[in-house]
């Protein structure tokens, strides 16, 4: 029906956000036009003003406004320490720790083979540059425990230790106030072998 081409044409929009389905999009589409249309606009001009003004860092990668995003252009971080890491959003998650104050270059995905995704998808060229400048002497692998995020960081360790840097692998194993039985047993294992 043409009179609903723009109605479906926003749950269409909205099925493309991840963890969001046909009856969620809906929900939120009929929601917005129904009693929050001052809301709408608010989200409409926020997107706009996003997809024209946010880019990438073209030192880490991450999302700015500027050329180089402020934590690249911060004198007080340790610029020896570079922590890779998969996303934006993983690099937001340590900053609020406020336990690392080195930088960071983010790969913007991991490496999936079967989904079309391999070194040169996820920047591996930005990345070896970045960490060969001559300053960085340690490379942070914060990649996910994910099978994708292990062979991302594996590859990413073995090319770098041949160019001679200290590659080391963010630290995992059981959470604090959990009780092993409800851990699950990768974790444990992983744990057991990284223990000290």
């Amino acid at each position: 029906m043409s009179d609903t081409h723009n109605l479906s044409t926003l749950i269409d929009a909205l099925r493309r956000l991840p963890g969001v389905g046909a009856k969620s999009a809906a929900r939120m589409a009929f929601h917005m036009l129904q009693h929050d249309r001052e809301g709408a606009q608010l989200l409409s001009r926020a997107l706009s003003e996003a997809v024209q003004k946010v880019r990438h860092c073209s030192r880490c990668y991450t999302f700015t406004e500027a050329e180089v995003c402020s934590t690249c252009l911060d004198a007080e971080r340790d610029a020896t320490k570079l922590c890779v890491v998969e996303t934006p959003a993983d690099q937001s998650a340590l900053e609020r720790t406020s336990a690392y104050r080195g930088l960071y270059f983010v790969l913007m995905g991991k490496l999936s083979p079967l989904d079309g995704i391999g070194p040169k998808e996820i920047g591996l060229h930005r990345l070896l540059e970045r960490a060969c400048d001559g300053v960085v002497t340690e490379v942070i692998l914060a990649t996910n425990f994910t099978a994708e995020g292990e062979t991302t960081a594996h590859v990413i360790a073995q090319t770098l230790k041949a160019r001679g840097l200290q590659v080391t692998r963010l630290a995992r194993g059981v959470p604090a106030g959990s009780e092993l039985e409800y851990v699950d047993l990768g974790t444990i294992a992983h744990a057991l072998v990284d223990r000290r």
